[in-house]
């Protein structure tokens, strides 16, 4: 380009600038509709300067956005990914024109990358927005420009997961500049924050499993020594939606620990209970392996639900140990000459029995106050002792020789009538032993069953009552 026509055009764009700058307002020409371009080109090349007459006075922006979806809430990173509409208001001294001098113009659209905007970032934010850009922002014929842009925002949020999945978050996004302090730009918010909090419902209510709960807010000043920034914290308050959570995990595990009730109501002395409460035990582990990807986990804490879970893991082990004890009682009569202690017989079968009205069987009547122990084999054995000497007594007969010939054989079939009805004696005694044992065991699964029952009851209204105040809470 020659060297004086280059001379000319800058001087022109000085000439033009100074004029811009004195006036106020852009110029406009006959036959153009809106501002020339080269009155804004002059203001385009001072997009490096705060747009004010006065550097003194500071430039006030106003932010308003709307929150349009919940990307992602990654508890163990804490880290929350939402996608916003925002809007934004400042006034550029220079781009000022008379509507009646330009045809009547009072909006234009203009490239944002060739005018001054304020540094508005989130002080929170923890990764680049990848949302798609806006180029263009609109231009008032008084100098104000509002910019409307999408926001991809991950921002760091400390995520409260104790209630899962009945919880509720409150997550900050503190909007601020970067660079300018209030003597540069000061910050003051576009709507009421119930109005932000009334956009936001609409578009958000069939979003994903969040619910937005409220839109908070207040401006205040940050210090950092001398210097001092405006700033606007916007807290966002959602909550979660727990269908999907109790379909898939409360209510499955409730039926577990229901069948797990109900095993108690297996015969213990005919079937296998241990067999059973082993296999149910390994399917819960399965369950819990495989829904445990829906679980959020984080360093700083366990939600409850795991809690649950594994309070639920542990009843089913206590069960199991309780059958291995009503087996253990069950089976204590094949150790022979084995009887109940006293002890046994006053504390389960008589107070304990009573204590949990046990229903005793027709044919077995309830033990009576404990007596000393009476050798039961002493009439049996004066009994037999009594036939021995009737049958060693010979009976008058005509003929003694066949008297006596009979006579080995009479004393062989009474010994073996008496070990037969030995044998029946101790086998009735080990049947009554039986019988005892079995008493004892029925009482005691009675009674655990019971405590279980309990255990289980109070637990689980614990656990509603708090999610109960968590959700009336919010």
């Amino acid at each position: 380009m020659n060297p004086s026509l280059k001379r000319i055009s800058i001087i022109s764009a000085l000439l033009l600038i100074a004029v811009s700058l004195c006036c106020g307002k852009l110029t406009c020409k006959e036959g153009h509709s809106g501002p020339t371009h080269e009155s804004m080109q002059a203001v385009f090349d001072l997009k490096s300067f705060r747009p004010a007459v006065n550097l003194s006075n500071p430039t006030i922006s106003n932010i308003s956005f709307t929150l349009y979806a919940v990307l992602g809430v990654n508890e163990k990173t804490q880290i929350l990914t939402t996608f916003l509409w925002m809007r934004q208001y400042w006034r550029h001294e220079f781009l000022v024109w008379d509507p009646d001098e330009c045809d009547g113009i009072t909006k234009i659209s203009l490239p944002a990358a060739q005018l001054w905007s304020p540094d508005i970032i989130v002080y929170e934010f923890v990764d680049d927005d990848v949302s798609q850009a806006c180029p263009y922002v609109y231009v008032n014929h008084t100098g104000h420009i509002r910019w409307d842009r999408m926001l991809r925002l991950v921002s760091s949020c400390n995520l409260q997961i104790f209630s899962f999945p009945f919880d509720v978050q409150n997550c900050s996004f503190t909007f601020g500049s970067y660079m300018h302090t209030i003597r540069d730009v000061r910050l003051a918010p576009a709507l009421t924050f119930e109005e932000m909090s009334g956009n936001s419902k609409r578009y958000l209510e069939a979003s994903g499993e969040w619910e937005l709960v409220d839109i908070l807010g207040e401006t205040s000043i940050l210090k950092f020594g001398i210097d001092q920034w405006d700033i606007i914290t916007i807290w966002v308050v959602i909550k979660r939606r727990p269908v999907l959570y109790v379909v898939n995990l409360l209510i499955p595990s409730s039926f577990l620990m229901l069948i797990d009730i109900m095993s108690f109501y297996l015969p213990p002395h005919s079937v296998d209970r241990a067999s059973f409460k082993m296999t149910l035990i390994l399917g819960y582990t399965v369950f819990l392996l495989i829904m445990n990807d829906l679980l959020p986990s984080t360093a700083n804490g366990t939600p409850i639900i795991g809690i649950y879970f594994s309070v639920c893991l542990a009843l089913m082990v206590i069960s199991l140990l309780e059958t291995v004890i009503i087996t253990n009682v069950l089976h204590h009569s094949s150790m022979k000459s084995k009887e109940v202690p006293n002890w046994v017989r006053v504390v389960v079968l008589k107070h304990i029995a009573n204590l949990i009205c046990y229903k005793w069987p027709e044919d077995v009547q309830p033990p009576s106050e404990p007596q000393e122990d009476k050798p039961q084999s002493s009439n049996s054995n004066s009994e037999s002792w009594n036939i021995q000497p009737a049958i060693q007594t010979p009976a008058t007969h005509p003929n003694t020789n066949e008297g006596a010939a009979s006579m080995p054989e009479l004393k062989q079939i009474c010994q073996y009538l008496g070990d037969l009805r030995a044998h029946l004696i101790s086998l009735q005694k080990e049947n009554e032993l039986t019988n005892q044992w079995c008493q004892v065991g029925y009482v005691l699964d009675f009674l655990l069953f019971r405590v279980y029952l309990l255990l289980i009851s109070c637990y689980a209204m614990v656990i509603i009552c708090m999610w109960c105040v968590w959700i009336s809470q919010t």
